[in-house]
């Protein structure tokens, strides 16, 4: 545990801690009453009000409209469903400026349905709700559907055998086994919805603004630290309890319910009732989750002489000045930076996974909270941290290259150790103490007994830890130099330019990154079996 230890301690509690120091200390003096003062502002009442209610909107939107997915994922088998749940993942692991863009593309002024209707959902509620849904369709899905798919189903046919309608049976027998679940996955969706930055940025305008888009304009516009700090410390704090809380929801999951083999759950659709539900999954996802991305597509290549691909051949060319190189070498950083990335984040996550298997405890389950908190925290204030914090010896790393890895890293770490705990779990400890009797040392033990099992956990690790590193935006915009730019800050930059050539190459650039990330989820499902890739994500 130590090594994790050591990475949080350095590489996030101390940069946060650092800007959160240097907004509420003035002469060596704390200056607690600027809390006050902030927190009594109506511009600020404002923000923190409508962070919190898109985040309750966008919360129950989102598990009204995936609930179905997560019936149809558990409980139905039919040909395509392994494409269908790769596809389903894709917008969770898009960076947010990718799923703004395709957003943009569809609602926004000369959007699709700008052309063909005349309507501009750009600046209103209803596109960041929509995106929001976009993005957390899957964590309802597999949250909930992995828990049904473990569920007996014959108690639900036990009950209808009795006289109860299947509405009645659902009720009263499978939904309250799948409440865990809902609210695990609830709790999520809130979390990541009350700390949006990027889908706020690009389609809420100068109107609608959440709390870590204020962070952000106090920071990096307006030079407030301390009421930068105020937000980050009220941010912490409201997150803080949300894993808490989600903490507590997840162990009624693990210890609540007798699960069965999910391969003996799922049969092919009977019935109209069936067929209906999987057909209006279907219609969600390529509506809700694919013409988005069809859209932005679409837009990559309509050029003004007619379409074909002049944006993407613009990419090659650092015309307009927006970069001091060409936009396309953003690929290429993006993919080492979210390599290195990936491999500190396997090397700490990994080590904190064995850590938290083997030791039981209420500082295990803090460290544990710990782990999943860069998750909730303001990625800008990390990001800002870090330049503060990490400017002098022995690091002094403001103008190092791994800096960027190791913000990415921050983000990969949690979906490491949530997706290789419960594979860990599952490995019979008497094996490890039979390596031992026989001399193996624990290095030998862990390498000739745990890896075997642990492979395929670690490869779907592993991917999940290079999208989400690819695809970091928040903390990524502070500290990535203007030659060694990331493809999330390159499309957020050429978004930020009037015109249609730099509005042509934000698209092509997004495509690219959706792509990329669209690539390694579907090696993923290859190599995904229902145990290893089934983790909390």
């Amino acid at each position: 545990m130590a090594v994790p230890a050591a990475f949080f301690a350095l590489f996030f509690v101390h940069p946060v801690a650092a800007i959160v120091a240097r907004g509420l200390r003035d002469g060596g003096r704390w200056r607690f009453g600027r809390a006050g003062t902030v927190l009594t502002d109506p511009l600020v009442l404002d923000v923190l009000w409508f962070t919190a209610w898109q985040a309750a909107a966008s919360t129950a939107l989102t598990v009204a409209v995936a609930l179905p997915g997560a019936y149809v994922f558990a409980r139905l088998d039919f040909p395509g469903k392994r494409l269908l749940r790769a596809l389903v993942v894709v917008p969770f692991v898009l960076p947010t400026v990718v799923a703004g863009s395709a957003f943009l593309a569809l609602l926004g002024r000369g959007g699709l349905l700008d052309e063909l209707w005349g309507v501009r959902l750009d600046t209103t509620v209803w596109a960041i709700l929509l995106a929001h849904v976009f993005f957390n369709y899957a964590v309802v899905v597999r949250t909930v559907g992995g828990l049904w798919a473990q569920l007996d189903p014959r108690q639900e046919e036990a009950a209808r055998m009795l006289g109860a309608s299947r509405l009645t049976a659902w009720r009263r027998i499978t939904l309250p086994a799948l409440a865990p679940a809902v609210a695990a996955a609830a709790l999520m969706v809130f979390l990541f919805t009350f700390t949006s930055f990027g889908v706020v940025q690009i389609l809420g305008g100068p109107r609608y603004s959440t709390l870590e888009v204020e962070i952000y304009r106090q920071t990096a516009q307006l030079l407030d630290l301390p009421t930068a700090a105020v937000l980050t410390l009220l941010q912490f704090c409201a997150v803080g309890g949300l894993l808490l809380l989600h903490a507590r929801t997840v162990r009624r999951r693990e210890s609540a319910l007798r699960l069965v083999d999910p391969a003996h759950t799922s049969r092919r659709p009977r019935g109209a009732g069936q067929w209906a539900m999987l057909g209006s999954t279907v219609t969600v996802v390529a509506l809700l989750l694919l013409l988005p991305l069809g859209v932005l597509v679409e837009r990559s290549l309509d050029a003004p002489d007619g379409y074909g691909f002049a944006f993407y051949r613009a990419l090659g060319s650092e015309e307009g000045g927006t970069f001091t190189v060409a936009p396309l070498e953003a690929v290429g950083n993006s993919l080492a930076f979210a390599a290195v990335a990936t491999l500190i984040a396997l090397v700490v996550g990994g080590l904190a996974a064995a850590a938290l298997t083997r030791r039981a405890g209420r500082l295990v389950r803090g460290f544990d909270a710990l782990l999943m908190l860069p998750l909730g925290t303001s990625a800008v204030t990390v990001g800002f941290g870090f330049l503060l914090a990490l400017d002098e010896p022995p690091l002094d790393l403001r103008s190092a290259w791994i800096l960027v890895p190791l913000a990415q890293a921050l983000v990969g770490v949690p979906f490491v150790v949530r997706t290789m705990l419960p594979v860990l779990r599952a490995v019979d400890p008497r094996l490890r103490e039979a390596a031992a009797v026989l001399g193996a040392s624990p290095l030998r033990a862990w390498r000739e007994v745990d890896l075997p099992l642990v492979r395929r956990a670690l490869l779907v690790a592993a991917g999940f830890a290079f999208a989400v590193s690819l695809g970091e935006f928040g903390a990524t915009v502070f500290i990535a130099r203007a030659d060694t730019l990331t493809l999330p800050v390159a499309v957020a930059r050429l978004l930020g330019r009037a015109g249609a050539l730099p509005y042509g190459q934000a698209m092509a650039l997004s495509t690219i990154l959706m792509l990329v990330c669209a690539v390694s989820l579907l090696l993923l499902e290859r190599v995904r079996t229902d145990r290893s890739g089934s983790g909390e994500f």
